[in-house]
């Protein structure tokens, strides 16, 4: 990746009372550039902020530093008004591609998605889901029993996927994370880690008793029939960390947190 040039900043801020009051600090010391004439994007807010944002720049291929106002902060360096530029300057990328989601739903629309994180499957209603399961075109698992199933990037892996049980996956590895979530049958069954050239397909059994609903990151399409998931490598997001901080530090030390 050539040098970062950070002569135009954009601030966004999630809008809360703290990051509004730091984006009108940093515009006062450092300036502040439309987003689509910048050269980087700094976000103040939380993962999920960080989330929305990756998506409205993912056809620009603008990379995105962030600063955390939020809980957790897994995809945030530290808030600090002083040394930005400098940061910036020596700054870690890391590349990610989203999952593909092609959702066909019971009234036969098609709603076409992308997710950084994870597509995920759960069921709308008390009953719990029947869905079959196949992996480029071959059928895995012919009735999972579930409140649901995820397929999560290496970024997403400690997410969603982590508190369902799922595997921890090295950011830069060529792999997805397949996951059930609460399974009742196959009762054994805990998921799969997947070639990331894999495409995964759900179909949905019994629709009209056990109805689910799919989920692209924060995009939620209702009555799913059949779901259709794998890596898009013709989009990619760059997000910037502090040295030593890097998202592939942080999903390390998430495997030694005990």
């Amino acid at each position: 990746m050539p040098a970062l040039s950070t002569n135009k900043i954009s601030f966004v801020s999630s809008g809360t009372p703290q990051s509004t009051a730091a984006k009108a600090e940093l515009i006062a010391k450092y300036g502040d550039y439309p987003p689509v004439e910048a050269d980087v994007i700094v976000a103040l807010g939380g993962d999920g902020f960080m989330l929305e944002t990756l998506h409205t720049v993912m056809d620009r291929q603008i990379p995105v530093y962030g600063m955390n106002f939020g809980s957790v902060g897994f995809m945030m360096n530290d808030f600090d008004i002083e040394g930005l530029t400098q940061r910036l300057e020596r700054a870690e990328p890391t590349q990610i591609h989203p999952l593909r989601m092609t959702a066909t739903t019971k009234q036969g629309e098609t709603h076409t998605a992308l997710a950084l994180n994870e597509v995920s499957l759960l069921r709308k209603s008390y009953q719990a889901a029947k869905i079959e399961i196949l992996v480029d075109g071959k059928t895995r698992i012919d009735e999972l029993i579930c409140d649901g199933v995820l397929v999560a990037t290496p970024a997403g892996s400690t997410a969603y996927n982590l508190s369902a049980q799922g595997p921890i996956l090295p950011i830069e590895a060529p792999l997805l994370a397949l996951t059930p979530i609460s399974p009742f049958r196959p009762r054994r069954w805990r998921g799969a880690i997947l070639s990331n050239r894999a495409e995964v397909t759900f179909r949905i059994r019994e629709i009209d008793k056990r109805p689910v609903n799919a989920v692209a990151d924060s995009l939620e399409i209702v009555d799913v029939l059949e779901v259709q998931i794998s890596e898009s490598r013709t989009h990619v997001v760059t997000l910037l960390f502090d040295p030593g901080h890097s998202l592939d530090e942080r999903i390390l030390n998430e495997q030694f947190d005990y």
